[in-house]
């Protein structure tokens, strides 16, 4: 975990933009000793929202499973996009 004043922020904004990017992790900024604010980088930021919509689906997809919906195996989904494909998968 990273942490850094907000004084750092105002003082030294290149060197904390270099950082979050070289890090790929938010930084956590402090304003009078307690927590105020964080940044991260727009790769890192957007990577971690795409693992948030991926976890978004799996447990969409947990759901349907545990209300019995209709499952498929790796070959059973195959077998369907070549269907759908005329076996261009």
């Amino acid at each position: 975990m990273i942490i850094k004043s907000s004084t750092s922020l105002r003082n030294d904004y290149c060197a904390l933009s270099e950082l979050a990017h070289t890090e790929k992790e938010p930084i956590y900024i402090t304003k009078n000793g307690e927590g105020d604010l964080v940044i991260m980088s727009i790769e890192a930021f957007e990577r971690r929202e795409e693992l948030y919509r991926l976890r978004a689906k799996l447990e969409a997809a947990e759901q349907e499973r545990l209300a019995g919906l209709p499952t498929y195996s790796i070959e059973e989904s195959r077998k369907r996009l070549e269907d759908i494909y005329d076996g261009r998968v």
